[in-house]
């Protein structure tokens, strides 16, 4: 009720208003008012509620939203944005379905189901940064709704507003709906060891040292009196490592003594350690004491007693917090540990850019699945990531962020308490056939030690920073370091990979031999060749290549070069369909010239005789689902695509996809393929516009949430099995087999079955989505002797 009235008297302070101002303004503006500045109201009369108005012209860049706030979903809570560099609120005043349509849209939801005021989720901090929001539904951002305009508010947080959104994404949706630590800025932002040991320093990561805070425009340390192996365990997940080492603290305690003695008597030298260790000591503590409970994963939510600024002593009786790290196994390479950690081999991550990121999937009964994302937020993701040898989780991410899975969901509502050493060890809720859909993937960004990778490799050249040519720091034998060039003979998608992957710009959308139009900077000479990656490494320096720079084409234009991308798209091929549809047909020759004509039938129909007789075809139907977050589309453009009159259309890829019939020892029997393909959007989710149409020259592509289905009864679509004798068999269907266009995830575009033929019916079991065995794969890592280097710097 007072709420009400409280709304009824601003509304009437505001009719009010609005019959005094024209009157007002009438007086005191002044003729010539349209190239002055309005004469400013004087303060002493009280602020009136505007009518709202447009609000300003959008930002340059596009306007940040997130959803935050406890209790909530991942597809609810108290709605932030993002303006001149702070995270604000929304005030409940006049807030609509409309409004939160379209803030939900914004979020990457496909609509609104309702909306929350009075802070439901909890009261924000900082700036509320629109009142009397008002939107007609059909903007795309809040900010081209009418407004009181930006920061121009009455309210406080109690008056926050909240959306709940259909928990459906829109398909290809870019930005991410993040759960991530929120922490608060006037805690602790940024935590770093510090090393003392001159040996440490050089090697990545750093494992241990003094534990250093960001502290305004330097770096304070933190008293260790009751200083416990939890504040370790939280700061290490912070650092990108799993576990923690107990220290040798009476080793620092010696090294500060000593220090403390060489200082005193100065004409003796002091060890660089103890330097250091003395220099480090002349910061203040910022932080006096910390309690975690070993399950946060961040030092900021820990309960923190700050130092007084003007205490004289700051850590009596105590030293600087020293901290000691286990890393990863992706990471011990360099740390000089002979144990290796091991890491859960029942937990993967599919699908992400970058390392320490993408869907979450665990292995049950020989098939693995995915995590619904009810409920998921840092502490489940943080287990995830630790037991597969990262830090603690810098994001939960919901919404299948990271593309679709495919299989089942095994997983609903996990409730981790962050001490458990797996996923599989937190209760969870099994899944029924209505709780789940696979939009509703769970995934995660892990925290990862810093190892300096993308210091070596820059691009040059490029319209934007996400394309260009490759140039790597190397050394030469004088430790001199000079940037220099990739030969491009050898490289391919794979390679591109691992170059964005190690600059951190996401996946490769091309890998390019030629880069003579980026030839911008003096740099010529090669300093790598024959690279060869398997598009797994962290690195190119990891990757096989020459011992010794050895091209053909050595010239700066024939350099490697990369186009790199925040998305990427995902095929994967309906096994059901295949299995459901497979048949043995009797096709007469003279059915089958065209088929001959695209090369689709076996070696020995030249022989045959013509236009007697017949082949027999093993047939099925291949649907092929685009489920990653951009359109596969064909890496040749328009002008070099061909026309089959055979088939009506213009065939857009060399190789789309192959067919081949094996036996138990993998080796072929039979083959077909689709030499060329016309690319189309045969059908779509709900809510999903078709956008590519082979026929009248159209595009080719497959949007994201749509598949191209190639049916049963269309030529090629087949494999000549004339010669093949009654036996069992395996068939496999690889998708863009060569890697010719970038995919997210490359590991399920092949499909395998158990085929059993008798001589005349056939039958498929056991189908299932796996790794490819790729005669092409095993081409790139032939041994060539004393040419290839695959050590680690």
């Amino acid at each position: 009720m007072m709420e009400k009235s409280r709304r009824r008297e601003k509304l009437a302070f505001s009719l009010l208003f609005g019959l005094w101002l024209p009157c007002c303004l009438a007086q005191t503006t002044p003729s010539n008012a349209a190239t002055r500045t309005p004469t400013r109201i004087p303060t002493r009369i009280p602020t009136p509620s505007p009518s709202p108005s447009p609000s300003p012209q959008p930002q340059t860049e596009r306007l940040m939203v997130r959803l935050t706030g406890y209790p909530r979903k991942h597809n609810e809570g108290r709605v932030e944005l993002f303006h001149k560099g702070e995270w604000g609120t929304i005030c409940d005043d006049d807030f609509s379905i409309a409004n939160a349509n379209v803030l939900c849209r914004q979020l990457g939801f496909v609509s609104a189901t309702g909306w929350t005021h009075s802070a439901k989720y909890g009261k924000g901090q900082g700036k509320i940064w629109l009142d009397n929001v008002q939107c007609n539904g059909g903007e795309k951002s809040v900010e081209s709704c009418k407004s009181r305009g930006w920061g121009n508010s009455d309210c406080t947080h109690d008056e926050d507003a909240g959306v709940v959104c259909k928990d459906e994404r829109i398909p290809g949706f870019v930005d991410s709906n993040v759960i991530d630590a929120q922490v608060d800025d006037n805690k602790i932002e940024e935590v770093r060891l510090r090393p003392v040991v001159a040996t440490a320093r050089k090697k990545l990561p750093i494992m241990e040292g003094v534990l250093e805070v960001k502290y305004k425009d330097g770096w304070a340390q933190i008293c260790d009196l009751g200083w416990t192996i939890k504040n370790t365990h939280v700061v290490c997940g912070m650092l990108g490592f799993p576990h923690e080492r107990k220290v040798n603290k009476n080793f620092y305690k010696r090294l500060k003594k000593r220090a403390a003695e060489k200082v005193s008597r100065p004409k003796v030298n002091v060890s660089a350690g103890g330097r250091l260790y003395l220099e480090r000591q002349k910061n203040h503590f910022h932080v006096h004491s910390v309690a975690c409970t070993g399950t946060e994963i961040h030092l900021a939510a820990c309960p923190l007693e700050f130092s007084k600024r003007n205490a004289t002593s700051t850590c009596e009786g105590g030293m600087a917090a020293v901290v000691s790290c286990m890393p990863g196994p992706l990471f011990i390479q360099s740390s000089g540990l002979k144990k290796k950690p091991k890491i859960s081999n029942n937990v993967r991550l599919k699908g992400g850019a970058r390392v320490g990121e993408g869907r979450v999937e665990v292995l049950k009964d020989n098939e693995w699945g995915t995590v619904c994302d009810d409920r998921w937020n840092l502490q489940s993701a943080s287990v995830v990531c630790r037991e597969l040898g990262f830090g603690t989780a810098k994001e939960a991410l919901t919404g299948a962020r990271m593309g679709q899975g495919i299989g089942p969901i095994y997983m609903n509502e996990v409730k981790c308490l962050g001490q458990e050493k797996s996923i599989w060890n937190c209760p969870f809720k099994n899944i029924t056939s209505d709780d789940c859909q696979h939009m509703e993937d769970a995934a995660v960004r892990c925290n990862l030690p810093y190892m300096g990778l993308e210091n070596s490799i820059r691009l040059t050249g490029g319209r934007t920073r996400y394309e260009g040519r490759v140039e790597l720091l190397s050394s030469d034998s004088n430790g001199t370091q000079s940037w220099g060039l990739i030969c491009g003979e050898t490289w391919n998608t794979r390679e591109a990979t691992v170059a964005c992957r190690q600059l951190g710009l996401g996946y490769a959308n091309q890998g390019l031999q030629e880069t003579w139009y980026w030839d911008t900077s003096n740099v010529t000479d090669m300093v790598m060749s024959g690279v060869k990656c398997t598009g797994n490494e962290m690195s190119l320096s990891h990757c096989q290549h020459h011992k010794t720079v050895s091209c053909q084409k050595a010239a700066a234009k024939f350099a490697a070069g990369v186009i790199c991308s925040d998305t990427a798209s995902d095929l994967v091929l309906d096994a059901l369909q295949v299995q459901q549809t497979v048949y043995i047909e009797d096709r007469p020759l003279h059915m089958l010239y065209c088929a001959a004509e695209e090369d689709c039938l076996s070696k020995s129909a030249a022989q045959a005789n013509w236009p007697y007789g017949h082949r027999r075809l093993l047939r099925f139907s291949s649907q092929i689902h685009n489920i990653g977050r951009a359109d596969f589309k064909p890496k040749a453009g328009r002008h070099s695509w061909v026309w089959h009159a055979c088939h009506g259309h213009y065939h857009s890829m060399d190789i789309f996809t192959h067919y081949d019939l094996m036996n138990a020892n993998g080796t072929k029997v039979a083959e077909g393929h689709k030499a060329s393909f016309c690319l189309e959007d045969t059908d779509c989710h709900e809510g999903v516009s078709k956008r590519y149409e082979c026929a009248n020259f159209g595009n080719q592509g497959i949007t994201v949430g749509c598949w191209d289905l190639y049916r049963h009864d269309i030529d090629c679509q087949w494999i000549d099995i004339t010669d093949v004798k009654p036996g069992n068999y395996i068939l496999q269907i690889v998708i863009n087999p060569n890697h010719e266009v970038a995919e997210s995830d490359f590991t399920n575009n092949c499909m395998k079955c158990n085929c059993k033929y008798d001589g005349h019916r056939i039958w498929l079991h056991n189908c299932h989505i796996g790794d490819a065995f790729s005669e092409e794969a095993e081409r790139r890592f032939e041994k060539y002797p004393g040419q290839l280097n695959n050590q680690i710097p």
